[in-house]
This record gives C-alpha cells, sequence and structure tokens, in this order.
C-alpha cells in the first residue's frame, strides 16, 4: 500500500500531526500498540504564566490562540468538548513569590494573563493562604483521554489506523522505504519516551520525567478553579478532583508507587487540611519526553531525509503541539523552513561529536552536551570533513 506518512505513535503529538496532515489531503497510516501512553495520562494543563519568577511561556501569544482554534475545531467535528477553559488560583508558597508576581503585574506583555492579586491576610474557603495568591487567566485543561479515543475512531474509519507492536528492524530504507506491506514516502516518528530506544534518533538529548497523578473523591467545598500551589489541582465537579504531578528524573517507569502518592497527598493537605479525608480513584504514571533545552524535537535525519522526528514536548504539549503540527505540515508539503528553535539540526553537532568520538579517540578529550555552534574547538576543524563523508553517520 502507498501512503504519504507513516506516523509511529498516537499519543497528542502524533494525532493531532495525523489530522492535520489528512485535513490536507494525505493518505496516512499511524501505527500504535494501543497501550495507555504518557498523554493518556497527562493532566492537559495549559498555563500560559509559570515557575516561581512567573515567567511567560515562549511564544505563548501565538501558541495559544492556535491550541484553542484546534480544540474548539476538533469539538466541533465530533460534537463533544475536548477543552476545558478554567482560571487558576496560584497560591504563594513564599515572600519572593509575592513579589515576583508584583513585578509581572506592572508589565504589559503580562496583564492579558494575570488577574487579581491579593496579598497576606485575604482568605479563601477550605484553603490555606499565609502569602497571598493570584488569579491567572487564559488556563484552562485539555481532556486528552477523550479527545485521542475520538480521533483512534476517526483513524479507524479513515482505514488510517494499525495496532501492532512497532518494531524498527521491520523497516526497509533500501532501495525504497518500506514497513510491512506499506510504502510511505516518509515515517514519523512520534513515540514519546521510546524515542530515547530509537536506533536514528537516541542521540537526542531527552530528559524524560516520570509523574504520578491522583484522582480523588471529596467532600469539601472548594474554589472551581484550578489550584497551583507547586503542584496542581483540577477540579472536575463538585466532588471530584485530579491532584499532580510528581517529577521523577530516576526511575523511569510506569509503576504508580506508594511515595508518590503519599507527597501528593501530604503537599494536598498543607493548602486545604479540609481536604485530609478523600476517596482514591485512581492513581495513574507514566513518563514525559521532556527535553534538555525545553523545546521540541522536529526534522528529517541527518542522513535518512525519508525519516523524521515530531517529539519532545514534555509537559507544555497541550499548548505547543497544535501549532507545530501545523507548522510540521507546512515543512512537509509546502517546503516552509523549519523553525530554529525546534529543528533537531541544532544538535547536528552534538551528533558529529560522537562521531568523532567513535572514530578519533586519540584526538579529543571527552564531550558532554554542546548545543551547535559551540562545540568544542578541537572537533570544529573536522565538522566539515564530517559533513562530506556521511559515512559517519549510522543508523
Amino acid at each position: 500500500m502507498n501512503i504519504d506518512y507513516l506516523i509511529i505513535g498516537q499519543g497528542l503529538a502524533g494525532s493531532l500531526l495525523a489530522w492535520e496532515l489528512i485535513q490536507r489531503g494525505c493518505k496516512v497510516v499511524i501505527v500504535d500498540n494501543g497501550q495507555e501512553n504518557a498523554s493518556q495520562v497527562a493532566a492537559g494543563l495549559i498555563n500560559p504564566i509559570t515557575g516561581m519568577r512567573f515567567v511567560k511561556s515562549a511564544d505563548v501569544d501565538t501558541l495559544l490562540p492556535t491550541a484553542k482554534h484546534c480544540y474548539f475545531q476538533l469539538a466541533d467535528f465530533f460534537q463533544q468538548e475536548f477543552y476545558v477553559e478554567k482560571p487558576m488560583l496560584r497560591l504563594f508558597r513564599s515572600d519572593g513569590e509575592l513579589a515576583n508576581a508584583d513585578k509581572r503585574l506592572n508589565t504589559p506583555d503580562y496583564q492579558a494573563y494575570l488577574g487579581d492579586m491579593q496579598f497576606p491576610g485575604k482568605t479563601l474557603d477550605n484553603l490555606a493562604t499565609p502569602f497571598g495568591f493570584m488569579e491567572q487567566k487564559q488556563t484552562g485543561y485539555l481532556l486528552t483521554e477523550p479527545l485521542l479515543s475520538c480521533l483512534k475512531t476517526f483513524f479507524i474509519a479513515q482505514d488510517s489506523y494499525r495496532q501492532a507492536d512497532f518494531d524498527y528492524r521491520d523497516i526497509q530504507l533500501e532501495p525504497s522505504l518500506h514497513w510491512q506491506d506499506i510504502s510511505p514516502k516518509q515515517i514519523i516518528f512520534c513515540e514519546g519516551c521510546q524515542a530515547t530506544q530509537n536506533p536514528w534518533f537516541s542521540y537526542l538529548p531527552f530528559q524524560p520525567v516520570k509523574g504520578e497523578i491522583l484522582t480523588l473523591e471529596h467532600q469539601t467545598e472548594l474554589p472551581d478553579k484550578i489550584l497551583n500551589y507547586g503542584n496542581w489541582l483540577i477540579p472536575l465537579n463538585d466532588h471530584r478532583i485530579r491532584i499532580g504531578a510528581t517529577f521523577d528524573r530516576e526511575n523511569l517507569n510506569i509503576q504508580a508507587t506508594e511515595q508518590g502518592k503519599n507527597d501528593l497527598l501530604n503537599a494536598l493537605k498543607q493548602i486545604s487540611p479540609g481536604l485530609t479525608h478523600t476517596t482514591l480513584v485512581s492513581h495513574q504514571a507514566n513518563v514525559r519526553p521532556c527535553t534538555q533545552d525545553r523545546q521540541p524535537f522536529i526534522g528529517y535525519h541527518p542522513k535518512h531525509d525519508n525519516i523524521a522526528i515530531f517529539n519532545g514536548f514534555g509537559a507544555k504539549g497541550s499548548l505547543q503541539i497544535p501549532w507545530h503540527s501545523r507548522h510540521f505540515a507546512d515543512v512537509l508539503l509546502n517546503g516552509f523552513p523549519l523553525s530554529k528553535t525546534c529543528n533537531i539540526q541544532r544538535y547536528l553537532e552534538y551528533k558529529l561529536c560522537l562521531c568523532l568520538q567513535a572514530k578519533l579517540p586519540l584526538l579529543l578529550t571527552p564531550l558532554t552536551y554542546i548545543p551547535a555552534g559551540k562545540a568544542c574547538t578541537p572537533a570544529v576543524s573536522i565538522f566539515s570533513h564530517l559533513r562530506r563523508h556521511e559515512t559517519h553517520f549510522t543508523a
């Protein structure tokens, strides 16, 4: 079967890219093993202002309108709501956070995303706010699990879905691209943290992070707003909430742990003693495909331009993926240049350094990760030589 694009992975990245390409008339097949992935577990939070210093997410003025348009378009198509717009209350944890928030309130670029700030002394029902709090605007969350379920049904109806355990060894690159009975023009890997095992893209500096999330039943009256208190709380209805997420770079598995559950519950009790008595509905864990520079990994393999990657969106996938899906579709179909911030070319010199270490161990000292343009001095003089001799690139 001849197709345009074979997409590996039906998480949010693979699903929205496949949707975008199908809308543009492409023949697409998406391959997935059918198991729970990080997108299905994720809270799907969209929060334009993050961190203790209240920093506006890069390009949020462009990313957020595109994300909303995408999710509202999907809601119209499937006649089902997927994106829930809901304000967020940021509960300050220190005087420093209060000072940082006060500073941002006077910054014009931030005013569309920040609401009223309450100094210490103002109270909220059933919430401890010793350092005050602030309302954040244009926040919300994506219902990722029902969205991915609807898209899977759509792909199946289009004959664009195959459930299979994908094996890299089944790919034939020469003389033409093949996987099983499919002959695609391009294979695009959207496989989340599995990319660390991908023989063509494992050189990219992923920094996977395990996160655990709880769904709880409760009887405490809470504001109908997302809460951010170092962790987050999403009110699903009057008596059900989701809380998360833990942050673990060491134990990269999908096992839910007692330690993770206790950490989340203890943090919750600090902000609301009334939530001491809750009933556990579900406890989930998965691994997010975060990256070292917090930018996505998109682009073509340096030797095989018929295989590509669309990955690395980490905790901001709900915000970033819709715009990047459109952008990459423009790159693939219309020859648009790929944005430098997400282009994996920025790590080409890193891969070249690995080649140099393997081929010329006596000429180079050990190398750590170095972004493109900042390679070590001994390597720079022969980068052009390696670029002329692509056999230095293995799979």
